[in-house]
């Protein structure tokens, strides 16, 4: 599968859901859809792939709006929903169903052209209870083609999907235990290491909570993207063709302009006033998240981990250098950040839970770096720390991180 031919399908299917926001169900079937299934190479013209599969339900039976064939055995079910719909828990509970009543259907697409969750059965776990394994959206796979190998119908067929199913469901383990025991793991990492090097004049808890905070944030990263390795920086889009998902041209018609932009100028490194040894916490970002940034004059929606005074953006995509710094004002939840708009409205936005929070900007902090901190070997792919002096002594990336 070529990341050309899926940005293809990215930006076309993009159009058109812009031109037709209230698109019904058949059309969102016809339009949007059936070539994501042409995509992942199933042919729709042959009998690997049945239309309104009917599925025994106790008494009676129902159908199921895909099933993907592998013989004369469905492997897959795909539900549909109409763009103008919001996937729900309700929705995810039938596909759930639907697979139950199929031995051999391992897998599930939940979908409304826009959104997808994918689900397995999880074999080794909760007696093969349905579980969901990833979810993303177009913006996601334009960025992130690679999440559909898990989809593939050459996956699927050779067992590859469900090596990488059982990955996440390792990983999601490792989420969940980090989360309910974030103490005892806390105290074991502080033992271990004073064991190794005895006591130090550091909060040494206070480092390694830290420690286990960022390991979750991490997991959760990798677990977004099931089939993504991490890699360095990809290199540089061609000047004449922007890259998809960038907002340089027309390749993301619905990428947000900001409301108000309050950056409040350029500034050098060497000028940033404070304390070298101030902690200053370095944030990832795709320019599509660039206005919640400038109309908020905050940055949102996250979870850390310890206090910081400063706050460095690494801009990501062709961009790829610290490009915005500001000085934290405080650190609330998304209900008392007074947002210019509602969460879910920011195309660059972070799965909202009730642990992360919007860090708000001193009026008049933010500015733009005149001398901004290029890429070289090292990039943030989450939340990391430097000092004052480190960003503004650095050369690149690489010294700060």
């Amino acid at each position: 599968m070529e990341r050309n031919e899926i940005s293809e399908y990215v930006q076309r299917c993009q159009q058109l859901i812009e031109s037709s926001p209230q698109m019904d169900e058949e059309n969102t079937k016809v339009k949007l859809v059936q070539p994501f299934l042409e995509l992942l190479g199933w042919n729709l013209y042959s009998t690997e792939v049945a239309l309104e599969y009917t599925i025994p339900m106790a008494s009676s039976s129902t159908h199921v709006d895909y099933a993907l064939l592998v013989g004369d055995s469905p492997v897959v079910f795909v539900e549909a929903k109409p763009v103008r719909s919001t996937l729900t828990e309700n929705e995810v509970q039938q596909l759930r169903s639907y697979m139950r009543q199929e031995l051999d259907v391992d897998w599930g697409i939940l979908t409304n052209g826009k959104s997808f969750e994918v689900l397995t059965k999880n074999r080794h776990q909760n007696s093969g209870e349905e579980v969901s394994v990833v979810q993303f959206d177009l913006d996601d796979l334009a960025e992130n083609p690679s999440v559909l190998e898990l989809l593939t119908k050459e996956s699927i067929r050779s067992g590859k999907s469900s090596k990488i199913a059982e990955q996440v469901a390792e990983t999601n383990r490792a989420i969940r235990h980090l989360g309910e025991n974030e103490d005892s793991v806390t105290q074991s990492v502080t033992e271990a290491i004073e064991e190794e090097v005895g006591e130090l004049t550091i909060d040494l808890e206070a480092q390694s909570r830290e420690f286990v905070q960022n390991l979750t944030t991490v997991l959760r990263e990798q677990r977004q993207f099931v089939g993504k390795t991490p890699t360095p920086e990809p290199e540089e889009s061609s000047p004449d063709k922007p890259e998809i998902g960038s907002s340089d041209g027309p390749d993301n018609p619905d990428d947000l302009e900001p409301l108000e932009n309050h950056i409040a100028g350029t500034i050098l490194r060497k000028n940033i006033e404070g304390d070298p040894d101030a902690t200053v916490a370095i944030f990832p970002t795709r320019k599509s998240g660039l206005p919640f940034l400038k109309e908020n004059e905050a940055w949102g929606f996250v979870r850390v981990g310890r206090e910081f005074d400063y706050v460095a953006m690494y801009v990501t995509s062709d961009v790829r250098e610290v490009r915005y710094f500001a000085e934290v004002d405080e650190v609330v939840s998304p209900e008392e950040a007074h947002l210019k708009r509602e969460p879910l409205d920011y195309k660059d936005r972070d799965a909202i839970a009730d642990d992360k929070k919007v860090v708000m900007f001193k009026s008049g902090s933010l500015f733009e770096l005149e001398d901004p901190v290029p890429y070289e070997t090292k990039y943030p792919q989450s939340l990391r720390y430097t000092t004052l002096g480190d960003l503004r002594n650095a050369n690149t990336t690489d010294d700060m991180l």
